[in-house]
Order: C-alpha cells, then structure tokens, then sequence
C-alpha cells in the first residue's frame, strides 16, 4: 500500500510504501538525480526505512523491490534496540559511563560515584536529568568550540544544541554552529572530536581533503572516534527523557 505527500508546488517529492505483514514496516521512497540503482536503508538512529530510487525508476518497480527484500528489512528492524525509559533505578550514559538514576534530596542534580541523585517527583525524574545533560552538553561543548576556534583563528557566531538523529553537528556559511546534546552521553574523546570537526567547517564548507587535514591539525588522528559514532552512536537515541 502506498500514498503519496505533495509541496505546495504540486509535485511529488517522496511517496511511502506500507508493507503488510508482522511487523508491518514503513518504508519512505525517495527520488535522487544522483542514485544510479534502487538502495534500500535502514537508520540505526531511529530504525527509518529508506528507499532511494533512480529518477527513470518506476514506483511499482519500486514496490516490487520492497516485497523482494521483505525478509532482510524484518530481520534489520526487528534487530533495532527498543526504546529506553529513563526513570529512577535505571542507568544513562554520561561522558561515555553509564551512571545509575537515583533519587536525591535537596534542589539540584548531583553527580557521584554512586550516581546522578535527582530530587522531585519520579513523574518529572526523566524531564530533570534531560535539562540536566543539555545545561552540560552546552558547558562542554562551549568550551571545546572555543577552544578549536582559537587554535584555527576563526570565531564562530554562535551555539545551539537540538535533538537531531540525522546529524551530530553542522555549520552554517555564517559561522553559526548547531550539536546534538545527547552528544554528553558519549565519551569526552567523542564530542570533542565533533566540535573540532564543527569548527573545521568555518574555514572549509565541504568535506574536502584539506577539511580533513584541518581536523587533524585540530584534534589530532580521528579514526576511533569516527568509528564509535559510526558504530555506537545510535544507542544515544535509545533514551526517552520524556512522553
């Protein structure tokens, strides 16, 4: 079963593809002038699927094409990690160590060495500690912003922290630079390597071999943060702060 979602302008810019069965899946179609054959995709963020088709593609071949892979999409979403609660009791990861939730006294957060101590109401634990970890995540990533910055002589305009799944971090052409909080709950090595990455964009807009020579000169060999990204990212975006 598939409907279509229109723009204003009247044409089609993706369609979505139900396909029956337990579990049903959800799949988004997408037209890329660039595509050369029909990839199918499955987020490790979110567990989105993805097809991207060749514009001289049709949609039914399309469909077909969903049906043939049904088996490898069930086996791939069925493997997505469920979502987490985050309550008392249970644990998070806080600068790549997970930390157990405890109730605390008193009116703020505190951190020891057995645990993240919350006070108020359990109902609105999950809510505290997410304000908790973005007030941090803007501390530490401030800081290393600054600090790249400064060894690269270019300032940038200003931060922003959201909750992205399809990005760790950009930078716009003027110099305004957006993370991921949830990027606190990686290790220290990893959101740091991310803002270095961020602030390389201020002097190169692109991907190019000299950007990432500037983020070496920046932080230094990357690979094993790239990889844990690539790797254990996704986990970040099992927990649920809030309904």
């Amino acid at each position: 079963m598939a409907c279509a979602r229109f723009r204003g302008s009247g044409i089609k810019v993706m369609s979505t593809y139900f396909l029956d069965g337990e579990p049903p899946v959800e799949v988004h179609l997408r037209r890329s002038a660039r595509a050369k054959r029909l990839s199918l995709r499955v987020s490790q963020l979110d567990g989105r699927v993805t097809l991207t088709l060749p514009r001289f593609v049709a949609e039914s071949e399309a469909h077909g094409f969903i049906r043939e892979k049904a088996a490898w999409l069930r086996r791939h979403v069925e493997r997505m990690e469920p979502e987490t609660r985050v309550g008392f009791g249970g644990q998070i990861p806080f600068r790549g160590e997970m930390v157990r939730l405890l109730q605390g006294a008193g009116r703020k957060i505190t951190l020891d060495g057995a645990g993240l101590h919350v006070p108020g109401p359990p109902e609105r634990g999950g809510a505290r500690v997410a304000a908790y970890l973005k007030e941090t995540a803007r501390g530490a990533l401030s800081e290393a912003s600054d600090r790249y910055a400064a060894k690269l002589g270019r300032p940038f305009a200003r931060i922003t922290l959201r909750d992205t799944r399809s990005r760790w971090g950009s930078c716009s052409s003027r110099g305004a630079l957006m993370y991921s909080w949830r990027l606190i709950m990686a290790p220290v090595s990893v959101l740091d390597y991310v803002a270095a990455h961020e602030v390389a964009h201020l002097a190169h807009m692109n991907h190019s071999a000299a950007f990432w020579d500037t983020v070496s000169e920046l932080y230094g060999p990357h690979d094993k943060e790239r990889r844990w990204l690539r790797e254990r990212g996704h986990e970040l975006h099992r927990y649920r702060f809030t309904d």
